[in-house]
């Protein structure tokens, strides 16, 4: 009888450094994809006969999909793994970007969805994938390093799709990032092996558990409830500054889409300096608690300044202004993020991340159409900015309320 063969060596483990760099990448482009429609919202407004107020109506349905998916993927990371869980997203957002060339609100609703049910499982994969690879004393650094995937996600988008509109159409816009999003999946499937080593087949893949088990997790437990709660207020600061920022600048300041474009870049550049500078701040000095504490004290002056910008005739300090929002609004994922990860029960980053995360696309879902509607009402963005100072007080209160929750 021949001896049986040797098993397969096991696939050799990628370098935390190439597996950072993926995260990366991959958050990078379905950031960019869910904010292609807000980077053009005045031309898509024109094209649909519809106020732009109602960007908002297209974040929030994005968003709930983005709930949804977000709710299942810590079960489908462990049985497909983080790689492909990212790489199902990456395809979803293609085809839901896809849907949105087509000058239907109908059909660009469905494609909303798309985009936020791709959405949704990246951040639980990437969570799964960093907190078995990154000691503790790094996680705020390295955790922010990966959510700068976020801000570059729309520093893409303002940089690149308002320049892709007026050149080659809005409708090649939407397609030229659903290519990238495709490429961006097929490049990353040599990580496959290394990096969904760790599956489970036979793990269950059960809606209505996928949908309900991370939430009573998450609200089993006081620190990981509390950081839900702030990630839902800190939500609608964040995605109402982003959604309606051109629109903003755009249609209370004059400026045109271009100037307006660039000025969302950098305003969502500085939130991939913030991201780091929060999360080296976290790690080395503060801590969690303190940090998300004094962010929250940030966005309450930044929006408190926002509609002041309109009486001021420069430039720059328009632009100045908004990069310390964006710098603030934007840059406490990471420590959040890290966080969550280290209050989670062993094994359950990605449960608990999802859980979450499911708070944090509530308050997509339900910010930017109020803010959408006070600005209507108002008849000025610059006001409903302002009115941002609510979520944000709110945050800190919360923070400093059970600030002993976090102590372990």
């Amino acid at each position: 009888m021949p001896p049986a063969p040797d098993p397969a060596p096991p696939p050799p483990p990628a370098s935390s450094a190439l597996t950072l760099t993926a995260t990366v990448a991959i958050q990078s482009l379905v950031s960019m994809s869910l904010l292609t429609l807000p980077a053009i919202a005045p031309v898509i407004s024109n094209v649909l006969d519809m106020p732009t107020a109602y960007v908002g109506v297209y974040i929030a349905l994005a968003y709930l999909g983005a709930m949804a998916a977000s709710l299942l993927s810590g079960s489908a990371t462990r049985r497909y793994g983080a790689i492909r869980a990212s790489q199902a997203g990456m395809v979803m957002c293609a085809l839901g970007l896809t849907l949105c060339t087509m000058a239907s609100i109908p059909i660009m609703a469905i494609g909303a969805l798309l985009v936020g049910l791709g959405y949704g499982p990246i951040t639980p994969a990437s969570s799964h994938l960093l907190a078995r690879t990154t000691p503790a004393h790094r996680m705020s650094f390295v955790f922010s390093i990966k959510q700068t995937g976020v801000p570059l996600g729309g520093v893409l988008a303002g940089l690149i799709v308002p320049g892709l509109a007026q050149w080659s159409g809005w409708q090649a816009a939407f397609l030229i990032v659903a290519a990238a999003n495709l490429a961006c999946a097929l490049a990353i499937q040599p990580l496959r092996p290394a990096l969904d080593a760790d599956q489970n087949p036979q793990q269950k893949l059960s809606a209505g558990n996928g949908l309900i088990g991370p939430l009573k997790l998450v609200f089993s437990q006081r620190s990981l409830a509390v950081l839900a709660g702030v990630s839902f207020l800190f939500s609608i600061t964040q995605l109402s500054l982003t959604s309606y920022l051109v629109t903003f600048l755009n249609q209370d300041l004059g400026m045109d889409l271009i100037a307006a474009g660039f000025i969302l870049a950098v305003s969502q550049a500085a939130g991939v300096g913030g991201r780091l500078l929060w999360g080296y701040l976290s790690d080395h000095y503060f801590g969690p608690v303190k940090t998300l504490g004094g962010l929250s004290a940030l966005v309450v002056l930044c929006a408190l300044s926002t509609p002041l910008l309109q009486a001021v005739d420069s430039n720059l300090i328009v632009l100045m202004v908004l990069c310390l929002f964006g710098g603030c609004a934007l840059g406490w994922n990471g420590v959040y993020l890290a966080e969550v990860a280290r209050q989670a029960p062993a094994g359950q980053a990605s449960v608990a991340t999802g859980g979450t995360l499911a708070m944090t696309f509530l308050g997509v879902v339900v910010g930017p159409p109020i803010f959408g509607w006070i600005a209507s009402l108002s008849g000025s963005y610059g006001f409903a900015y302002a009115t941002l100072t609510a979520p944000a007080g709110i945050c800190l209160l919360l923070l400093w309320r059970y600030r002993a929750a976090f102590a372990r």
